[in-house]
Order: C-alpha cells, then sequence, then structure tokens
C-alpha cells in the first residue's frame, strides 16, 4: 500500500513542527534546571534538545511512516512489527551513539577511548532503552489508529449489509404487497373475460416485472437503461390498471450509457406516488422520468388522497439510505404542493468499499480481534518494560553500583517478553509458526476420513 505523496508531505510537515514544539519546551526546562542563564549554556541544552527531538523523534516518525506504506498493520501485521522493530532498534541505536558522540566528545571533548566505558556506557543504554519505549509507544499508537480505521470500515460494511438487505426486503414487501397482487390479479381476471389477448399481454408485463426484482436484488447498482426500461414495463403495467388515470413519460436520452443507479429505486418511486396520489379520469397522475444535471428526476403531479393517514416514508428513506451508504452525494426531494420531485443521483460507481457478506462473516474477522487484543497487551507490556528497567537501572547505579542488581529484572523480563511476541506471532519455538491452526486442520481431515 502506498501514501499519497500529499498526505505524507502533510504529515511531515506536522511530525516537523512537533519536534520544533518539542526542542523548545524541552530547551527551556532544561535551561531552567541546569542553570544555563549565559548565551553559550542556553544554547548548547536548546541544541542537544534539538538533536534528540529531531533525530530520534522525526528520525522514528519517517520510518514508521515509511514502513506504514510497506505494510499494512491489519493485514500484514507480522511483517509490520518485524520491520518496525528491527528497523527502530537499529535506528535508535546508531542515532543515540551519534548524538552522544557529537555532545560528549566533539563538543565537550571526552576522551574518545571512554565511549563504551563507565558512565557513558550507561549512559548509552539508559537513553537507547528510554527512546525505545517512546519509539514503542508511537507504534502501537499507529496500529491503534490504522486498526480502529479498520474496524470502523468493518463496521460500516456491517452497516451497508444491514441496511442494504433491509432496503431490498422493503422493495420486495412493497413489491409482493398484497394490495398490490390482489389489484393485479382482479385486472387479470376481468382481462381474461373481456379482452385475452389484453389478458396475455398484462400476465407477460407482471412476470417481467418479478423477473427483474428477483434478478436485481443482490445488485448494489444497476445501468440506468436496464432501469429505465423496468420502470416503462412497470408504468405499462401500471396503465392496463389504471387506463386513463396514470400517463407517464420516460426519456430515452442519457448521456452516458455508463451511468448507474440503485435497483428497484424507480419502483419504489412509481409506487409511491401511486399509493399517495388520487388516481382517476377526473383527477389523472403524470409521471415524468428524465435525466438532468447528473440526477434522474421522478416528478409527479399531487393530488393528495384523503384517506392515506400519515405517511411513514419507509420508501424514500430506503433509497436515501441505500444512496448514503454507496455515494456521498444525496438524494434530493423538492415539494412545492404541485409537482413532486425525486431527484436521484447518477453514478459510475460506488465508494471505495466492497460488500462481500461471505468475508463479513467469516471467522477470521473473530481472529483478527482475538490477535488484536494480544497485541494491544504486548505492547502495553513492551512499553513498560522500557519505561521501568531505564528507571530501575538509574537507581541501582545509583545507590548501589558494586552490585548490578537490574540485570535480573531485565533478562527476567526480556525472556517473558520474547515468549509473548511469539505468542502473538502464533509460533512455537518446538513446533513451528502457526501449528495450532495445522493440528486443526490436520484434526478435520482426520474426521472428514473416518
Amino acid at each position: 500500500m502506498k501514501a499519497p505523496s500529499k498526505k505524507a508531505f502533510e504529515n511531515f510537515k506536522k511530525d516537523v513542527w512537533v519536534c520544533l514544539k518539542l526542542t523548545i519546551v524541552f530547551g527551556i526546562f532544561f535551561t531552567l534546571l541546569n542553570r544555563a542563564f549565559t548565551l553559550k549554556e542556553a544554547g548548547l541544552v536548546f541544541l542537544f534538545s534539538g538533536l534528540y527531538s529531531f533525530v530520534l523523534g522525526l528520525g522514528n516518525g519517517l520510518i514508521n511512516d515509511y514502513l506504514n506504506t510497506k505494510w499494512d498493520w491489519v493485514t500484514q501485521t507480522t511483517q509490520r512489527v518485524w520491520s518496525g522493530i528491527i528497523t527502530t532498534v537499529l535506528y535508535t541505536i546508531v542515532a543515540v551513539l551519534l548524538i552522544h558522540y557529537i555532545q560528549y566528545f566533539v563538543i565537550f571533548n571526552n576522551n574518545i577511548e571512554d565511549f563504551f566505558k563507565g558512565q557513558f556506557l550507561w549512559m548509552h543504554l539508559f537513553i537507547i532503552i528510554l527512546s525505545l519505549g517512546i519509539a514503542t509507544f508511537f507504534h502501537a499508537r499507529g496500529f491503534m489508529v490504522n486498526w480502529k480505521a479498520s474496524l470502523k470500515q468493518e463496521t460500516t460494511q456491517h452497516e451497508i449489509v444491514a441496511k442494504t438487505e433491509t432496503a431490498k426486503f422493503e422493495t420486495l414487501k412493497s413489491q409482493i404487497d398484497p394490495h398490490f397482487l390482489f389489484n393485479s390479479l382482479n385486472v387479470l381476471t376481468s382481462l381474461i373475460s373481456e379482452n385475452p389477448k389484453q389478458a396475455e399481454r398484462f400476465t407477460t408485463k407482471l412476470s417481467k416485472v418479478y423477473r427483474y426484482v428477483l434478478e436485481q436484488r443482490n445488485k448494489e447498482l444497476v445501468p440506468i437503461e436496464e432501469e429505465l426500461q423496468f420502470a416503462k414495463t412497470y408504468m405499462e403495467l401500471l396503465q392496463m390498471r389504471f387506463e386513463e388515470a396514470v400517463t407517464f413519460t420516460v426519456s430515452d436520452k442519457i448521456s452516458n450509457p455508463e451511468l448507474k443507479i440503485v435497483p428497484l429505486s424507480l419502483q419504489l418511486l412509481l409506487e409511491n406516488a401511486v399509493k399517495h396520489n388520487v388516481v382517476s379520469v377526473s383527477k389523472p397522475l403524470d409521471i415524468h422520468i428524465f435525466e438532468q444535471d447528473g440526477f434522474l428526476q421522478v416528478q409527479n403531479n399531487i393530488n393528495p388522497k384523503e384517506a392515506i393517514g400519515i405517511s411513514t416514508k419507509v420508501g424514500l428513506r430506503n433509497i436515501a439510505d441505500r444512496y448514503g451508504l454507496i455515494t456521498d452525494r444525496n438524494v434530493e426531494i423538492t415539494n412545492n404542493n404541485k409537482i413532486f420531485t425525486v431527484s436521484l443521483p447518477l453514478l459510475t460507481k460506488s465508494k471505495n468499499m466492497t460488500i462481500n457478506t461471505d468475508n463479513l462473516e467469516n471467522s477470521k474477522y473473530v481472529k483478527a480481534v482475538e490477535r488484536v487484543e494480544k497485541l494491544k497487551e504486548f505492547y502495553q507490556n513492551l512499553i513498560a518494560y522500557c519505561l521501568v528497567i531505564p528507571f530501575l537501572i538509574f537507581i541501582n547505579l545509583k545507590t548501589y553500583s558494586k552490585f548490578q542488581w537490574f540485570w535480573f529484572p531485565m533478562i527476567g523480563w526480556g525472556i517473558g517478553l520474547l515468549f509473548h511476541f511469539l505468542d502473538v506471532s502464533n509460533y512455537n519455538l518446538f513446533l513451528g509458526k502457526n501449528w495450532e491452526d495445522r493440528k486443526i486442520k490436520e484434526l478435520m481431515e482426520e474426521d472428514k476420513e473416518l
């Protein structure tokens, strides 16, 4: 995965600004702490503060951003963790030694032979472990930010599936409404005795309507030409039912054949028009469907039924919800008490999100959540280790340096941390990687053979 260069530049500017603020804050703090009030002393304090902030802080930040472009935290967790550990440790060690060389041996002219001796050695170790603790915190934060974004996307996908299925159900419920079927069968019954040829046409068109519903129910978008053709068939069906009480025009002019629309949205709008308005020869329902300014507009004159009751607007809400989940463009509804207009956005593609109900229900999602919980515990353990061990080293060397007892918690805790990481990576020193999954598959294969 590659991050856009503009976004990378914005992140870089943000990191530089943060490092500059840290330089100023730590510079002021250590100037006051060390009483370095002369221009030279204050300048050195701010110089060292800038070295630590920019070389360690900005350097590790750039590494973190670069690694995020190479490996995804969620889908390539193991590669991302290992690359982060190796590059951060190597860079931090080199950076700390470079800063200490400049600080203690170039500026303060200490003997270079003492670079890895005595207090300098412990100083290197202390700053390296402390820096790794801070770097670990930012890596862990980066992981959580990416995971939350992925989890939000996963949640949105669940929402898409839920609302899409709800919308499909409402569409089918409206289409297979008992009143609609009852009225259609009544019309068909009367036509059979009065006009058998018309009854045959009515039956053919009715079958086309239901076949289209079944064909399109699992699609996210359909070509506008298909939906318009369906609208014509559906309106012809209504015209056979209401005769001269219903008139309609459907424009054949489409600016781009690649344009798409949410399937069955026109059926809902046409059914709503019939449901909420008087349909009679004296007050005919006039419907127009045409393209304008990137929208497919559905217009009908308003002759409201008196006994319709309060409208639940379920159909319109479902259409708006479905569009809201696949595009940033909104469904527009206007009503001037004479003409009711619904404008449906014409699309060429949906948002960068694919609905896959099989993947959403897959147990891999549950495993990923469990793995994230383990990773959170590991990072908390690692951060605690990198912060506590330097403190123990400092206490030990300041109080009783002859007996270096800090090695015991550092090594013991470090071994525990190593095994914790192996557990997170699903690796066993004796059985290899993913041995549990391999064993489960093996036992399942044995059960199939029995």
